[in-house]
């Protein structure tokens, strides 16, 4: 397969139209954001079931954070298959996987525990289907291509969280909970059919792979567990990793503790859904200005202070700001998150050709884990110093990542373009170190 977009070189820059030109981009586009919309519906809705039938916040805290954790043991697994099996029965796979699930919850009244491990069961599986729609859309999409086609996806993320959270309060209210778990379903359903009829039947070779090589003959667990190992013990890749893991983790955290914040600081009634609003709306921002604007030097060259950004306004909750200077230093952590595009040509480049359906799984899955993680750990350390100091200490932490990111000397480079996925094979095999792996920095 050739992909249809024409590859922007070297430090030239893609436009979004180019991008969305890309048919089979195009279609895991729309349907990601419509399954991220279900995603929100359903997680939130699901917790308010839970709480409403138990009066527990913990288990309605838990019922919100099962979907999230297990993600990583999922990816261990099970994340070589995003490499071994054909893209389209995998992605619709999911999809109709977790219709089944939310229809499942929505017409069957089991057990709270039977029902926080139907959710956690989705989860174990949730890394292999996006591992191999990130795959997909790493092949479909050539050199500033491939960044913005990321950046559109931050951008729908956000803006689909934000519309499934309201349509969310509206559905529970209007229909009540386990009505509204029926709404998510058909969506996801939505999302399945599109797959299963617009995306045409490839094969692993068929879109960049080599049939069979992630893991040969071995078993699915097995092969995912030597696939990570491999991917993990490369320095640059693990770097990258790490690099697009602990900055969100920190700064999640924080917004965790954004409604205990209003609540200490006795901010007027909703003043917290609008403190909340300010980190996504910021990410919207900042993905537009740097994805459109920049070249993907600039984006590259501006990696640390754009982390810096996303740390350094937080300290400023030390000081126990009102509502006004709060909202403006959430606003400015999220613009720092667009750091993330100039990080996307270096961590593609750096993954082997028949694991990157693996590698783009444990990428989302530790970060959802991570996340997950971090309110846990600083929701422990605001019992003993507040909740602004506790904010501030997680800024802290994400300008620190930033210091460790500034001793890497990230390269500018432009990345070779690949034509056609025969010949990135080769350049990386010319680039590794004999053992099929790249080179480090």
């Amino acid at each position: 397969m050739t992909p249809t977009t024409e590859p922007a070189r070297g430090n030239d820059r893609a436009t979004y139209r180019e991008v969305l030109a890309e048919p089979r981009f195009r279609l895991l586009f729309s349907t990601r954001a419509v399954a991220i919309t279900a995603d929100a519906l359903r997680i939130t809705t699901f917790s308010v079931l839970v709480f409403s039938a138990t009066g527990s916040t913990l288990l309605s805290a838990l019922a919100f954070g099962i979907g999230f954790i297990p993600q990583l043991f999922g990816s261990l697994l099970l994340g070589s298959l995003a490499d071994r099996l054909p893209p389209r029965a995998l992605i619709t796979g999911g999809y109709a996987l977790t219709c089944a699930a939310a229809l499942l919850l929505a017409l069957v009244r089991m057990p709270i525990a039977a029902s926080l491990g139907v959710v956690a069961l989705v989860a174990l599986a949730t890394p292999v289907f996006h591992g191999a729609s990130s795959r997909l859309v790493a092949q479909s999409l050539e050199g500033d291509a491939y960044v913005l086609g990321r950046s559109l996806n931050n951008i729908a993320g956000a803006g689909a969280q934000l519309f499934g959270l309201a349509l969310g309060g509206a559905v529970v209210a209007a229909l009540g909970p386990r009505r509204a778990l029926a709404v998510s379903a058909v969506l996801y359903l939505g999302c399945a059919l599109a797959i299963r009829i617009r995306l045409p039947q490839l094969q692993p070779g068929d879109f960049g792979g080599v049939p069979g090589s992630a893991g040969g003959d071995s078993g699915a667990v097995r092969a995912s567990l030597q696939g990570a190992g491999l991917l993990l013990r490369g320095r640059t890749v693990r770097r990258l990793m790490l690099a697009q893991w602990l900055p969100v983790a920190f700064v999640a955290g924080a917004e965790g503790l954004i409604v205990a914040y209003a609540g200490e600081r006795h901010f007027a009634p909703g003043w917290y859904a609008v403190l909340m609003g300010c980190l996504p709306v910021g990410m919207l921002v900042g993905d537009l200005l740097v994805g459109r604007l920049l070249r993907p030097r600039a984006r590259e060259r501006l990696v640390v202070p754009l982390v810096a950004l996303a740390g350094l306004p937080l300290i400023g909750f030390a000081a126990e700001p009102g509502v006004g200077v709060s909202s403006c230093l959430l606003l400015l952590s999220g613009l720092g998150y667009a750091y993330g595009l100039g990080l996307q040509r270096p961590f593609l480049d750096a993954l082997p050709p028949d694991g990157q359906g693996q590698a783009f799984g444990l990428l989302g899955s530790g970060s959802m884990t991570l996340q997950g993680v971090g309110p846990v750990c600083l929701g422990s350390v605001a019992a003993g110093m507040g909740t602004g100091g506790a904010i501030a200490l997680a800024g802290g932490a994400v300008a620190l990542t930033a210091g460790w990111i500034l001793t890497w000397h990230l390269p500018t480079s432009p990345v070779p373009v690949r034509s056609r996925p025969v010949r990135r094979l080769q350049h990386l095999k010319s680039n590794s170190d004999g053992s099929g792996r790249c080179r480090e920095w």
